[in-house]
């Protein structure tokens, strides 16, 4: 197993592996360089859903979304971007924030990928939290928000007052590793609590801004049979839909996670 970064900011490539063939004590070194690195790549796999599920069970159980999923396996779902179709994830965001515990890690398998442009961006919240002013952290660190599946319920053409919601703290403590970061997206964050929607949206404004700032980010460039995992924990991303008339196919996977504290 070999394994080299992909930039400062966040990411690895792991290479020489097999993931439908791991042991224990390969599962306890990749999560020690999944909670480094953030993102984890692994080119050339061949993998059905089945396969695709069994590795991400290594880290627990599977998360289904509420409004898609493959009829044969509900658990996964099949992002296909063609042409000058709309794709819903081109925007920055962390999945499932309207959970009372969103995802603790996606996990998208290529199947198909465009010979130029498609990449996946991160933009590493860790990193974004330490660059606050000392007192703009101390705001951040005393703030809720609430998170809503409204506006992802009206593209699926479901009920927006039937979408799950929650709240969660401004800045999340890791799980594991003990890190600070924030943790307010665009796409589900709607405003603070004990805040109306006009008070918040400067402050948010702001952070969404800055949460994606250049130097933060990373991109994944799509081969077929890549398999990519991410941490929601402490991540946003941003599917680039610069690919023109070329197809993506992607399958995805999460995996449940804690609370965020």
């Amino acid at each position: 197993m070999k394994v080299h970064r992909f930039a400062a900011s966040l990411g690895a490539v792991v290479e020489g592996i097999d993931v439908r063939r791991i042991d224990d004590a390969t599962w306890r070194t990749l999560n020690d360089l999944f909670c480094e690195h953030h993102v984890l790549a692994f080119p050339a796999q061949t993998l059905t859903p089945e396969d695709q599920m069994t590795f991400a069970r290594w880290w627990g159980a599977l998360v289904r979304h509420p409004y898609a999923g493959l009829a044969q396996h509900p658990d996964v779902i099949e992002l296909r971007n063609y042409g000058k179709a709309k794709d819903i994830n081109q925007h920055w965001h962390s999945d499932m924030t309207y959970n009372a515990a969103p995802p603790k890690l996606t996990m998208l398998y290529s199947l198909a990928a465009p010979g130029i442009g498609g990449d996946t961006a991160f933009a590493n919240q860790e990193l974004a939290y330490d660059a606050l002013s000392d007192g703009l952290r101390r705001v951040v660190d005393s703030l809720e928000a609430v998170h809503s599946a409204e506006g992802l319920a009206a593209v699926y053409g479901e009920s927006p007052k039937q979408a799950p919601r929650a709240e969660h703290p401004v800045a999340r403590v890791h799980d594991e590793t003990g890190r600070r970061s924030l943790f307010v997206c665009r796409a589900f964050t709607r405003r603070f609590v004990g805040w109306s929607r006009e008070e918040s949206a400067p402050l948010l404004e702001y952070l969404y801004q800055h949460a994606v700032r250049p130097e933060f980010q990373a991109r994944h460039i799509w081969k077929a049979g890549d398999l990519v995992m991410w941490d929601n924990r402490c991540l946003q991303h941003f599917a680039v839909h610069d690919h023109g008339d070329a197809p993506r196919v992607i399958h995805r996977v999460q995996v449940e996670g804690p609370i965020p504290t």
